[in-house]
């Protein structure tokens, strides 16, 4: 890519992702975090994961994303009875020209967004069957596999495993999200906002800005963007660092950690951070876009020993001191 081309490029990426934030943010008060970051993955051709209590605007933020890209949108209430045939569809028995044949019956997952809503009121068995769609984005029923149409992307939500009603995610299924995102409880000042823009007779009005080969032009943009040796040596580095049986874990990771990030994560991290750094107007990786998305990327990935889960210690917390630890190295 020659730098004229370069430029046209990033200021595509730049222009397309500032309008998308802008229509989403139009509906959503605050959050403004958690929208970037959803919209980093969506361009990185990953999915997110919401975790917050009932009532935050989880299902509302997905509902303005899908309003602000010309997409398809589906939606599925994940609740205990769903099948994974509710999910990727089935082969049904119809009668054509005087014969019963099978007939495939698409799923919910045939579209361009998908919200799996509350994904963690469903059974481990049925949140299996969204593994492949989410890894190789087809869909395999009966021997015969479908290929999805890109870009596709899962945005779910998920209240706390402390509630009432929910699974725990198998790691598997947690390992093929990009970024799992906390989202908090609004300030008093955002709590009024949303009254006044919510109150109303009518709510903010969102348009689509952007189209799927739009989505699709932002991440070939993405995966341009170089990554110093030097930078990348420090994301393996932090990645191995999350591994109890590294030869320069910690004796908290060795304490507190049963298993560490995957391959995977790096991956995302590079992605990400590919992002923050188009978005900061550079066209380099820097050890700070690294960090800036280290621990969304990471946190779901993390397994904590018994030890770390009875004295409280968050992935969040562990993700951070390894960050500390390998800069600190990095400056020794």
């Amino acid at each position: 890519m020659n730098e004229q081309s370069a430029r046209q490029s990033v200021e595509h990426f730049r222009a397309t992702f500032d309008a998308i934030k802008g229509e989403v943010q139009k509906f959503m008060v605050g959050q403004e975090t958690v929208v970037e970051d959803v919209l980093c993955a969506i361009v990185c051709g990953g999915h997110v994961l919401l975790e917050g209590v009932p009532g935050l605007g989880k299902t509302s933020l997905v509902h303005s994303f899908a309003n602000a890209l010309h997409l398809q949108f589906k939606r599925i209430q994940f609740t205990p009875d769903l099948l994974p045939a509710d999910v990727v569809g089935s082969n049904i028995l119809v009668e054509r020209g005087g014969e019963k044949v099978f007939q495939f019956e698409a799923g919910p997952v045939f579209c361009n967004i998908l919200l799996a809503d509350e994904i963690n009121r469903a059974t481990p068995k049925t949140q299996s069957a969204l593994l492949e769609t989410m890894q190789e984005k087809s869909v395999t029923v009966a021997g015969t596999t479908r290929a999805l149409d890109k870009p596709f992307f899962v945005l779910a939500t998920q209240n706390p495993i402390e509630q009432d009603g929910t699974y725990p995610l198998p790691e598997a299924q947690l390992d093929r999200f990009f970024f799992k995102l906390h989202v908090e409880m609004p300030s008093h000042d955002e709590f009024i906002e949303i009254l006044r823009r919510t109150g109303g007779t009518s709510e903010p009005a969102i348009e689509p800005v952007a189209t799927g080969e739009d989505i699709l032009r932002m991440g070939r943009t993405v995966r341009e963007v170089p990554i110093d040796d030097s930078i990348q040596d420090y994301l393996v580095r932090l990645v191995r660092g999350t591994h109890s049986n590294d030869p320069g874990a910690s004796e908290d990771i060795k304490k507190y950690v049963r298993h560490g990030a995957s391959p995977r994560a790096a991956q995302t991290v590079l992605g990400a951070a590919r992002v923050r750094a188009l978005l900061a107007d550079r066209f380099h990786v820097s050890t700070e876009d690294i960090d800036s998305v280290a621990v969304p990327a990471m946190r779901h990935r993390l397994v904590l020993s018994f030890e770390g889960e009875a004295e409280g210690i968050t992935a969040d917390q562990l993700i951070r001191t390894i960050m500390n630890r390998q800069r600190l190295a990095m400056g020794a």
